[in-house]
C-alpha cells in the first residue's frame, strides 16, 4: 500500500519521490480499511495542479492506485501532524471462523478459519491481566533498541454474526503483537491455555512455545485516533520521546 500511494503521488503531483508516513506499519498480508498517511510536500507541487481542490486531487489519486487501495479522503494536515507520532490510538480487528459452514466465501481473505470451537467467554476471561501498560516483548518480535512498552487500551473477544471477532486497542502496537495476543487467547479458548496463562507469559518477558502467532490475513487496521488540533505536535514528540524512530 505504502508503494502504490507513494509512486502515484509522485506521478500525479510530478515530483522526484513523494515518501509517505503511514499511521500503523502493519506486518505482511494484514489488511487496513482506517489507515491514516501523510507526505510531505512543496506547496508548489500541488498548486501544480491548477485545480488543486481536496476532491479533484482525490479523484486523480484513485484514478492511479491499484484496485488493491482506495483513498476515501484527501486534507492539507493540521500544522504538527505526523500520521505515525500523533496518533493516540490505533484499533485493530482479527476475525475467525471456527464454524466454517458460516464462512462467507467472499471474506476467506480476511478471516482466518479455524477447525476447532473457541470458547469466547473462557477467552474473555483471560484478558484483565494484559489491559494497560506493560512490557509485550512475550507477544511480539523484539528488536535492539526499541522498547516493547505499550498501553493496552482494549482486548475484547466477541461473537457477531457466528464469527469470532477480537478487537485489540492500544497506544501504539510492536511487529506481530496483535497476532501474538489473539494467538494466547485462541488456546485459551480452546482449552489448551488456562485463564490466567495469558497474563503469566506477558510477566516472563519472553516468547512462548505455546502460543502461536497467528496469519496476518485474519487481521484488519480498522481505524486510527488522533487528539484535537492544538495537541497534535506535543502527542508526537512525547511519541518519539517513548519509541524509537524506526516503525
Amino acid at each position: 500500500m505504502q508503494d502504490e500511494l507513494e509512486s502515484a503521488l509522485t506521478r500525479i503531483l510530478r515530483l522526484d519521490k513523494v515518501a509517505v508516513t503511514c499511521a500503523g506499519r502493519t506486518d505482511a498480508g494484514v489488511h487496513a480499511r482506517g489507515q491514516v498517511v501523510h507526505a510531505d510536500v512543496p506547496a508548489a507541487a500541488l498548486e501544480a495542479t491548477r485545480d488543486g481542490a481536496d476532491a479533484v486531487l482525490l479523484r486523480r489519486l484513485n484514478a492511479v492506485l491499484s484496485d488493491d487501495v482506495v483513498a476515501h479522503s484527501v486534507a492539507v494536515a493540521p500544522p504538527g501532524f505526523d500520521a505515525r507520532f500523533s496518533a493516540a490510538w490505533r484499533r485493530y480487528v482479527y476475525r475467525i471462523c471456527d464454524q466454517p459452514h458460516h464462512l462467507d466465501p467472499l471474506q476467506r481473505r480476511s478471516t482466518l478459519v479455524w477447525r476447532r470451537p473457541l470458547s469466547t467467554t473462557r477467552m474473555a476471561d483471560a484478558v484483565d491481566g494484559l489491559l494497560g501498560e506493560h512490557d509485550f516483548a512475550a507477544y511480539c518480535r523484539t528488536r535492539a533498541g526499541a522498547t516493547t512498552v505499550r498501553t493496552l487500551l482494549q482486548l475484547e473477544p466477541l461473537r457477531p454474526r457466528g464469527l469470532v471477532e477480537v478487537t485489540v486497542v492500544a497506544d501504539a502496537f510492536c511487529h506481530s503483537m496483535v497476532r501474538g495476543l489473539v494467538g494466547a487467547l485462541v488456546a485459551v479458548g480452546e482449552g489448551r491455555l488456562g485463564l490466567d496463562e495469558p497474563a503469566r507469559i506477558l510477566a516472563g518477558c519472553r516468547r512462548d512455545p505455546r502460543v502461536q502467532v497467528l496469519p496476518a490475513h485474519g487481521l484488519t487496521l480498522e481505524a486510527v485516533g488522533y487528539p484535537p488540533d492544538r495537541q497534535l505536535a506535543e502527542r508526537a514528540q512525547q511519541a518519539r520521546s517513548r519509541r524509537d524512530p524506526v516503525p
